[in-house]
């Protein structure tokens, strides 16, 4: 039996070169306007992926209160973002598309349609059935709206947070160690293989691949699982592979940098990954002897495995978050049941966090 706890996506990290207008375009978009915390300083612990040396950078966290994982919305500030030469296609290795929950999938199109936003596919039926439409940002990411039944909140917003992800792979079954065996998407929606309608306005689209989608047998408990609600996995494979995606570059250029979980029980899954033979590969609760590792104006510990292919998944045990920041409110999430969801109305508090875009 696990003896860690997940709450759910806590967020995707999403590498940019204009960290402020990428927060905005997300804000007004994907109603990404409750922030969380923000942080300018050094990443003095991800020496594997930053080029063996601390990298100066500028982030925040913002979510959407009405459900879903966040955006951890990271910009280089002491080097140059370096972009991805080509775009991302069907067969590359690495978090290929966000998955965005929506309530009605076709009305989010049309009004998404209506603002002029850069919808490439059209709307489709993925192959569970249900409809489903692609469509990227101004800076090249893939976005896939996909219907959801969870909400914490409504607050008239076409679209939720992050869903989950669509992740290229070498190879679906070995994969499976980590995410359902590690992460717990146990439960196979569909696994098949062919030439999808859905997939045919992206890069690589036309192409033969196999696609695999996870979603946990087991609901997700914990403080904050009432926001982050429900999520999936798609894993999608090629016979010809193409490049990882971050191949040549540093962690925190552009594009999606990790898939982040928020978790209780840092040792426990720890000594779970090593089991499956995935090792951390950073621990701030290693570097920081235990203490919690300070992220501006939040705090815990982070971790971080690499998928078979290098994609990286981060685990972060929250130890404390601003609820009304200028008051200087905290929730410390020491003093609580680690399997206990907070209150509604203590989550609700998170909407005086707002920012306008």
């Amino acid at each position: 039996m696990k003896k860690y706890i997940i709450s759910g996506i806590q967020q995707i990290g999403i590498g940019v070169v204009n960290l402020q207008e990428a927060c905005k375009w997300y804000n007004v978009n994907f109603g990404m306007d409750c922030r969380i915390f923000e942080d300018d300083s050094d990443a003095k612990l991800m020496l594997p992926y930053t080029g063996g040396e601390p990298r100066r950078k500028h982030a925040v966290l913002d979510i959407n209160l009405q459900s879903g994982g966040g955006f951890e919305v990271w910009q280089h500030t002491g080097r140059q973002p370096v972009p991805k030469q080509e775009p991302v296609q069907i067969g590359d290795l690495g978090i290929m598309a966000c998955k965005i929950k929506a309530r009605n999938v076709r009305e989010t199109f049309d009004s998404f349609r209506a603002k002029g936003l850069a919808t490439g596919s059209s709307l489709s039926a993925a192959p569970d059935g249900n409809e489903t439409f692609f469509m990227t940002d101004p800076y090249g990411n893939i976005f896939q709206i996909v219907k959801a039944n969870d909400w914490f909140r409504n607050e008239n917003k076409p679209t939720g947070g992050t869903y989950g992800a669509v992740i290229g792979v070498s190879d679906i079954e070995k994969s499976k160690v980590v995410y359902s065996e590690i992460l717990g998407y146990d439960s196979v929606v569909y696994d098949a293989t062919g030439v999808f309608a859905d997939l045919a306005g992206l890069p690589g689209g036309h192409k033969e691949c196999r696609r695999t989608l996870l979603r946990r047998s087991e609901p997700f408990a914990g403080p904050f699982s009432k926001v982050f609600g429900n999520s999936e996995i798609e894993l999608i494979s090629s016979e010809t592979p193409g490049a990882r995606i971050f191949e040549n570059r540093l962690w925190g250029d552009p594009g999606f940098i990790h898939l982040c979980f928020d978790i209780n029980g840092m040792d426990e899954i720890k000594s779970y990954c090593e089991a499956k033979g995935y090792p951390f590969t950073v621990d701030s609760k290693h570097s920081h002897e235990g203490n919690s590792f300070d992220m501006g104006e939040a705090a815990g510990h982070f971790s971080y495995i690499a998928d078979p292919d290098g994609v990286l998944i981060e685990f972060v045990e929250t130890h404390k978050i601003p609820v009304l920041k200028k008051l200087g409110i905290y929730i410390d999430l020491r003093k609580r049941d680690p399997k206990k969801a907070l209150p509604d109305w203590m989550l609700g508090v998170l909407r005086f966090s707002r920012v306008k875009p």
